[in-house]
């Protein structure tokens, strides 16, 4: 098979590939963006781990600052977006844009012109709503508009055109026109009046990424966007490494790709109703399950969310499972931690190494069995990491990373509450 073509017979049109936004597969231009080290990574990942919880705990999002961002031009990987990209088109006549997919956001944003006060610098060109015959600004009295402030956690004044906007934990933001255009997701699956934000004030940690996708459940989400023809049926695959391909797939071709022979419940949660719950039951290490209360894991709740690299487990739950974990790894020597990672070891020789294997549980007798991608991940030429991390408190929000969800279909059936996980559906 060659490189960076999607794995699988799947070439339906509901079908968006994912790559990584630092891999050989990704469209941006080369050499345009620093490629962020795993340090970096995990310290922006952390970052977004807090601002899911300051969501949480405080009902609303980050606030806006127009006068307090100050951020670095050539930041690494972005927060609150993720790691990986898809490609869509907006107005007409088309234009393509590369976006970071997240199922921890609602907002679906792009950078246009004119940058009134700045853009950051992006892949493609950036999108002018002049030279589209079908955009339009949404009216500031709209119901449409009055849904912006549940999507972004902020209100903004307007007199005429609806204005958006939008921060994230790390001062990143967008600011612009709430505005209506058309959608293109392939040549049949076309929305005429998707609703989006067009930002003409933009900085942050987005990288060369031309905005987001937003994947929530809110109202302007493109999931609620296009229900009457998807129905809310959504799935995706991660790829296990920066050179290979995934999928973003809706309506029938979402969870076709493989053989899903469970569900879990999607809980809903009227407290944060943007975000996908789940309800974890248990852990298990090396075929033993993991002696953990069940109510480690409702103190909090968890979630599963795209743009978050690295599973966060409450103290209670993380402390078992590097027990077990180590006890599994005795005969290789360990290594210093690296960042939030705490559990280490030095491969240096080993041409084979065999690791535990790491199983998590769901309500609804789900088991998602970890790929191996997502329970070691290489620190540095020698040092090797358990992939999962303790937050700092039991009630904190527990999260379903993205890394622990490699080589899955996950798919999302809002409309019926269930979420399904398939192996093997990409490499």
């Amino acid at each position: 098979m060659l490189p960076c073509m999607l794995s699988g017979a799947k070439t339906a049109s509901k079908l968006l590939q994912i790559t990584h936004k630092y891999g050989p597969c990704s469209t941006r231009k080369k050499g345009t963006t620093k490629i962020p080290s795993l340090h970096q990574i995990l310290l922006e990942d952390q970052i977004r781990v807090k601002y899911l919880n300051h969501k949480t705990s405080n009902g609303h999002a980050t606030k806006f600052q127009d006068s307090a961002v100050s951020l670095p031009a050539n930041s690494g990987d972005s927060l609150g977006t993720g790691n990986y990209v898809v490609n869509i088109g907006i107005g007409t006549p088309k234009q393509e844009f590369t976006v970071i997919f997240d199922t921890g956001s609602d907002l679906t944003w792009i950078q246009c012109q004119p940058c009134v006060v700045q853009c950051y610098s992006q892949k493609d060109t950036i999108f002018n709503p002049s030279s589209s015959s079908t955009y339009s600004n949404i009216s500031c009295g709209s119901n449409a508009c009055k849904q912006l402030q549940s999507a972004t956690g902020n209100s903004r004044s307007c007199s005429t055109a609806c204005i958006y906007q939008i921060a994230y934990g790390d001062g990143s933001y967008s600011v612009g026109y709430f505005a209506r255009d058309k959608l293109t997701l392939s040549s049949s699956d076309v929305f005429p009046k998707f609703r989006f934000g067009c930002g003409e004030n933009n900085n942050g940690l987005f990288g060369t990424a031309d905005g987001l996708l937003g994947l929530g459940r809110n109202k302007v989400s493109t999931v609620s966007q296009t229900a009457t023809t998807y129905g809310k049926n959504f799935s995706y695959c991660l790829p296990s490494s920066t050179s290979s391909t995934g999928f973003l797939a809706f309506g029938s071709q979402a969870g076709s790709a493989s053989s899903i022979a469970s569900y879990t419940p999607l809980i809903t949660n009227s407290t944060y109703p943007s975000f996908y719950f789940l309800n974890m039951t248990g852990i298990s290490v090396g075929g033993k399950d993991l002696a953990i209360s069940p109510s480690v894991f409702t103190t909090s709740g968890t979630i599963i969310d795209s743009g978050t690299v690295i599973t966060r487990l409450a103290p209670a739950a993380y402390s078992p499972l590097k027990s077990a974990f180590s006890e599994g790894m005795t005969q290789y020597p360990t290594a210093p931690a690296y960042s939030i990672l705490d559990t280490c070891y030095n491969l240096t020789g080993y041409s084979t190494v065999t690791v535990p294997n790491i199983v998590l549980h769901f309500g609804g007798g789900t088991d998602l069995n970890v790929d191996i991608s997502g329970i070691l991940v290489q620190a540095s030429s020698y040092q090797y990491c358990l992939a999962f991390a303790g937050n700092s408190a039991d009630t904190d929000l527990g999260i379903l990373g993205n890394m622990q969800q490699h080589t899955f279909e996950v798919f999302y059936n809002v409309v019926g509450g269930k979420l399904g996980f398939g192996a093997g559906a990409c490499s």
